[in-house]
């Protein structure tokens, strides 16, 4: 080997000591979560020119080393660069609140926290607030009311994230600010990061042998959404901020105060425990909504997916009354809580069905559908609706027609192709979730950007996409167990995803054909079940069409399943590969499991259970789901706290189980 080709390899590693070598200065400001594991470090600036930066330990080890903090504003010096240490004020916050819907019914908030004052020699100053938890940290920046500062421009974030080591990634890479976030996730050394990929959050990272991060934000309000680059060092990203419509050079215009979005380092032992999290939520402010007995989680009927699928009828099926009393009979009699009529419905001049970015008029209804019947059956049949509508009708006709639907007794709206969180849309959606909650209705966010937590101060939204979901798989191959088994520790990390599982028409590799009519999915059914329980939505869409489930043994699970949870637990898993979650609602523990085109065999062990006997109802792969995929098995088990559960998956496959106290004899 030459001399160069060594010195090339040895990079890393001497780049890593530099930035050890450089911690050398003291810290100004120190924080350390509650049960001592994480601590954050805050760096006054080295000299006048100088940077202010930031560290993050985990179990003493070094996780991200010392990384620049900052906001560069138009027209005026970056705040940050040059600063140094004012005042401090430390304090402490333990409390537990409940929510409506989510993966846990009570919610711990225990934190310390800290806000440090700096300020540079011309008198601009920066306020820097941190929370530090078990389970994270978060950071954000606020600019006080301060001479020349009465209206902040910020151009870019200086925030950096250098990591120690060349960190295992799990980059979710966007074509450009304009996004949907429907895509597949890579995996990366962080050193292999090209310079020109514009990266989503959340964005998960392992470095060997210190701890597992996932990097989102949260609490944004009335700034732009933040997504990553790679930055200057082989280790390192930097904030990259979504420009406004109206001014692309400016990120964010507003006046003083101003409160960034928190910058939220989810940390674990292992990647399950950031899924387990609740950081996000916590860092958003209490709810706004004082009576929230109105929000309601369930599974929800849906007309979209199965592509005017109705075998059984004599009717011709399609966007009409007759279709839709179809669908609400079936959710009626699977007792599920609502329908969703999708695209559609409105008034709109269309040139085709897929024309949905044509401008709908939400107050007025197509000639093809009765909606007084239709909500009058709906009554009769104890089935609520939601509607679908395009974002450009919602803000058009959003002060007529939500008072409208409240009118009409609709539960819920799913907005759909905003594809952005610049500054204007993100107002946009707190806008539409502050009037909504005014008319009670709940709120589905589709062609929408990452959850960041709104839903603890607007709890009224229930769910949203920014994932890409079981749809795909109507035009491509891409939606595979795979891409299941990552999302959990990916994008369901900021919060619930509206994936809209429930595809009984399920195909291993060889066989599967994207199509439009009575699509199918990738997979085993016993995977299509377990992802009732592996993903979080508490709204869930059950997705085909009525007649396909008929019969269908494996279709009590789905009915069962709750869509809202009381606790959880992640028993196992890696991204890409497999997972294990368990969900408790009541006194009955959910348990799924999934794997990619791995076979594989895991032991669920249950001493999650509480004390005394209980039946398990387990949902397997057959033994040859491997080639006929919808085959599956069912068996019920004695079991108890001390049981160790053998679970086999075939290759694409999973294993659904329902988990009740047994009864007394």
């Amino acid at each position: 080997m030459s001399a160069r080709h060594l010195s090339l390899l040895c990079l890393p590693a001497v780049f890593g000591a530099a930035l050890l070598a450089a911690q050398s200065s003291q810290p100004s400001v120190t924080l350390t979560s509650p049960n001592g594991q994480i601590t954050l470090r805050l760096f006054d600036a080295a000299q006048p020119a100088g940077d202010l930066q930031y560290a993050v330990e985990f179990h003493g080890k070094q996780l991200i080393a010392d990384s620049r903090l900052g906001l560069e504003l138009a027209s005026h010096a970056a705040l940050g660069p040059g600063m140094h240490k004012v005042s401090a004020d430390t304090s402490t916050v333990d409390e537990t609140y409940t929510i409506p819907v989510g993966k846990t019914s009570s919610v711990r908030d225990h934190y310390n926290s800290v806000r440090a004052d700096f300020a540079e020699a011309a008198g601009h100053k920066l306020t820097i607030e941190a929370r530090a938890f078990d389970d994270g940290i978060a950071f954000r920046y606020l600019v006080p009311q301060q001479p020349g500062l009465q209206q902040v421009r910020i151009a870019h974030e200086l925030t950096g994230f250098t990591f120690v080591k060349d960190a295992v990634t799990y980059p979710l890479v966007l074509d450009g600010f304009h996004s949907s976030y429907e895509d597949e996730y890579q995996l990366r050394m962080v050193s292999g990061l090209h310079k020109d990929w514009l990266i989503a959050l959340p964005f998960l990272a392992q470095e060997p042998e210190i701890g597992w991060l996932a990097i989102t934000e949260a609490d944004i309000d009335h700034y732009a959404g933040m997504y990553l680059r790679k930055g200057q060092h082989p280790f390192s990203l930097a904030a990259e901020l979504a420009p406004r419509i109206d001014e692309p050079g400016i990120a964010v215009d507003t006046a003083t105060p101003l409160a960034s979005p928190w910058r939220v380092f989810m940390i674990g032992d292992e990647p399950g425990r950031l899924i387990e999290s609740n950081i996000v939520l916590n860092l958003n402010p209490p709810s706004k909504i004082k009576d929230t007995s109105w929000i309601q989680a369930g599974k929800s009927a849906w007309d979209w997916w199965s592509g005017e699928a109705a075998p059984s009828v004599k009717f011709k099926p399609g966007m009409n009354t007759a279709t839709m009393k179809h669908y609400i009979d079936f959710a009626s009699a699977s007792g599920f809580q609502y329908m969703l009529i999708d695209a559609g419905w409105a008034l709109a001049h269309r040139s085709g069905p897929e024309d949905y970015a044509a401008l709908a008029d939400i107050t007025q209804v197509t000639p093809e559908i009765d909606m007084p019947e239709l909500l009058r059956y709906a009554r009769e049949k104890h089935v609520k609706i939601w509607l679908w509508s395009h974002w450009s009708s919602v803000d058009k006709y959003m002060d007529q027609a939500f008072p409208l639907f409240e009118q009409w007794g609709i539960a819920g709206v799913k907005i759909d192709f905003m594809n952005r969180d610049d500054q204007q849309m993100v107002d946009w959606y707190r806008h539409v979730l502050d009037v909504a909650a005014e008319h009670h209705l709940m709120i589905d966010f589709h062609g929408a950007f990452k959850p960041d937590g709104v839903r603890r101060t607007y709890p009224n939204l229930m769910t949203r996409e920014g994932v890409m979901g079981k749809e795909y798989l109507k035009w491509s191959a891409r939606v595979t167990p795979a891409h299941n088994a990552t999302l959990p520790f990916t994008r369901m990390l900021a919060g619930p995803m509206d994936y809209t599982p429930g595809a009984f028409g399920n195909s291993n590799l060889q066989n599967f054909v994207p199509r439009n009519f009575m699509p199918m999915s990738l997979g085993t059914r016993a995977q299509e079940l377990a992802l009732y329980v592996v993903f979080e939505s508490p709204l869930e869409m059950v997705s085909d069409y009525p007649e396909h489930y008929e019969g269908q043994r494996d279709f009590d699970f789905i009915k069962r399943v709750p869509a809202t949870w009381d606790a959880m637990h992640v028993i196992g898993g890696q991204p890409m590969e497999w997972i294990t979650v368990a969900r408790r609602s009541g006194n009955d523990w959910y348990v799924g499991s999934i794997t990619n085109w791995d076979q594989r065999d895991i032991h669920v062990p249950l001493s999650f259970l509480g004390d005394g006997k209980y039946v398990a109802e387990i949902y397997a792969d057959a033994p040859d789901a491997s080639d006929v995929a919808t085959h599956t098995t069912f068996a019920t088990q004695a079991v108890d706290r001390n049981t160790v559960l053998s679970v086999h998956m075939v290759s694409g496959g999973g294993n659904a189980i329902w988990i009740h106290p047994a009864a007394p004899k």
